[in-house]
């Protein structure tokens, strides 16, 4: 079939890959499966296996974190497909990362058949459920299951509305096998979709906000912190605007690229040393408010205190609007003086036109701003000059440093167009790269769940495909083991990818925790690393992603070695667009 041409759809399933092609879906993520038959012929005949066009992974989760990567770097929702319960429940981990990560993606599922009359025998009756949007109905927003081909339209135009509507979060649709296949026996109408478009960004409540722009014109010590803040390109520079115009500095917590490290305000691994200072606080998409002014002990999890009692929070979040029953947005209860729910991308210019007004002509006011910019921009500048003493001066030691490892991949890149679409060498890489730009760091998983990594760098590098920008992942060894056959897809659909290994040879996170209880009970340290170092046998990653057709080279031991390895995979992805892998044995911290 011609890109272009328009089929009359004869089947169910082929109403779906209209409604696909009407939002002008690029992909769709999916292993394999029986329930969904339907839908993948619909794509691959019925749709030319263009927009969408199948992206083939060897695991669901593979599968949802390929959607997941994507939209963050797209700005865009894209479809991953389950099998069933049997798909849903291997899925389930990557769709609890997009929803903690607040990120739109659409899950399509098939079922069935509902009608008990036409199930094969066993098959077909263990793996169908009543309700199956149950598997994940805590970590989405919305599930749906139409009930004839009639519904079809709406509910797929409803799951996209809601996917995209802020707070976004994933959905899930799921289509009874006889839907899909059934073949169509009356017109089925695709209604005009540009009329059931998201709704427009929800404001802050006028009087709040005036009370948020007093209150930070007329404080001492103000700080900001933003956490996902950047999932809205065009809130970074409201964020930049607003810290000028009061010398505000701000604390990125990394959900996102939020603030430009070169920027003089930012104090990002200031928070020690500010927090106790501070006498209002800026909060703006921070999740966990109390997580972000506490310090916690690693020994006994206790929780304390960084600021001051009588510090005053202002927060400005839709995390309020999407909070289920089971936890408050997983977060502990934060006391707020001002809380705000509201779109940080309209509300944020707003406070600042606010806070310009109020600051008007003082000039008292505006010398201590001059003062305080000052200041912090001489902070900024030490801060950064030692961390690029210490990260070289990692040069020299005998093995790899975490930062010596973002060092060596950061001054390779330094003259391309990248995006950083996974990890950041324990923050390494932002301590020591230029970020810039919005989209520039894609942030983590969201969810902490081990197996995003690969399946999202792929998917990141998929959306950046052909715009001339470089995808790098820095990926984790333990991550990596989780969902290794992403290389596989990323090798099949000629993606182009350099990836990085932070290979520690150990669960290190995990190591650390039994170190810091080890410590506490007075009891041998190094029985630590029994269960979690990954080096008897060790991995041999460079020939792992050799074996699934993605070229790479290593381990590499020596930091001399790095860069110029680093430099062969970024020669080899530009040049000939396609994955690879450099395999780096670098230490956990």
């Amino acid at each position: 079939m011609s890109r272009v041409e328009k089929k009359q759809p004869q089947y169910g399933s082929d109403v779906v890959v209209d409604l696909m092609k009407a939002y002008e879906i690029e992909y769709a993520a999916f292993n394999p499966g029986a329930t969904f038959r339907g839908i993948h012929d619909s794509i691959v005949n019925y749709g030319g296996n263009y927009k969408p066009e199948v992206i083939f992974c060897h695991h669901e989760e593979i599968s949802v974190a390929v959607a997941h990567g994507y939209a963050k770097a797209k700005n865009k929702p894209m479809i991953a497909i389950t099998h069933n319960m049997v798909g849903l429940q291997h899925a389930s981990m990557a769709i609890f990362n997009a929803y903690i990560d607040r990120v739109p993606i659409m899950v399509l599922g098939g079922t069935g058949p509902m009608n008990t009359k036409r199930r094969r025998p066993r098959i077909d009756w263990i793996h169908t459920a009543l309700v199956q949007g149950n598997q994940v109905r805590d970590y989405t927003k919305w599930d749906d299951q139409p009930y004839s081909l009639a519904d079809v339209p709406d509910s797929f135009i409803r799951g996209y509305r809601i996917a995209t509507t802020e707070p976004t979060a994933p959905i899930y649709i799921n289509y009874d096998a006889d839907i899909q296949e059934g073949a169509i026996t009356s017109p089925v109408e695709v209604p005009d979709i540009s009329r059931y478009g998201a709704p427009a960004p929800m404001q802050a409540n006028p009087e709040a906000l005036r009370r948020a722009a007093e209150m930070l014109v007329n404080a001492q010590t103000p700080l900001i912190i933003a956490d996902t803040l950047g999932r809205n390109p065009k809130t970074v520079p409201a964020l930049i605007e607003l810290a000028e115009l009061l010398a505000i500095p701000v604390i990125d917590k990394g959900a996102r690229f939020n603030f430009p490290t070169v920027h003089p305000l930012d104090v990002t691994d200031g928070a020690r040393d500010l927090l106790p200072k501070v006498d209002v606080l800026l909060a703006l998409d921070v999740g966990d408010i109390f997580g972000a002014i506490t310090t916690v002990s690693k020994q006994t999890r206790d929780s304390g205190y960084l600021t001051s009692p009588g510090v005053k929070i202002i927060s400005i979040s839709m995390s309020d609007m999407l909070v289920h029953s089971w936890a408050n947005d997983y977060q502990a209860l934060q006391a707020v003086d001002v809380p705000m729910s509201a779109d940080t991308s309209v509300a944020l210019p707003e406070l600042t036109r606010l806070c310009r007004e109020l600051l008007g002509s003082d000039a008292k006011k505006k010398a201590a701003i001059g003062a305080r910019q000052m200041e912090l921009a001489e902070k900024h500048k030490s801060r950064r000059a030692k961390w690029l003493a210490d990260a070289q001066a990692k040069g020299s030691q005998k093995e790899i440093s975490t930062a010596w490892l973002a060092l060596e991949i950061g001054e390779a890149i330094k003259r391309e167009e990248w995006v950083l679409v996974n990890g950041t060498s324990n923050g390494w890489a932002r301590r020591l790269w230029n970020f810039t730009k919005p989209n520039q760091f894609l942030g983590a998983s969201g969810g902490a769940g081990l197996g995003y990594g690969p399946g999202a760098s792929i998917g990141a590098a998929l959306a950046l495909k052909g715009s001339g920008k470089l995808a790098v992942a820095i990926q984790s060894d333990g991550d990596m083991l989780m969902t290794s056959s992403a290389l596989w897809t990323a090798a099949k659909h000629r993606i182009p990818l350099l990836m990085i290994m932070h290979n520690n040879q150990s669960y290190y996170n995990s190591e650390e925790h039994g170190i810091e209880v080890a410590k506490f009970r007075n009891r041998p340290v190094e029985n630590a690393g029994i269960g979690t170092h990954v080096d008897d046998p060790a991995i041999d990653f460079a020939a792992m992603a050799r074996s699934f057709g993605v070229s790479g080279e290593g381990p590499v031991r020596n930091p001399a070695e790095l860069r110029p390895a680093v430099e062969r995979g970024l020669k080899y992805v530009k040049e000939k667009q396609l994955p690879y892998l450099v395999d780096a044995i670098a230490e956990p911290r």
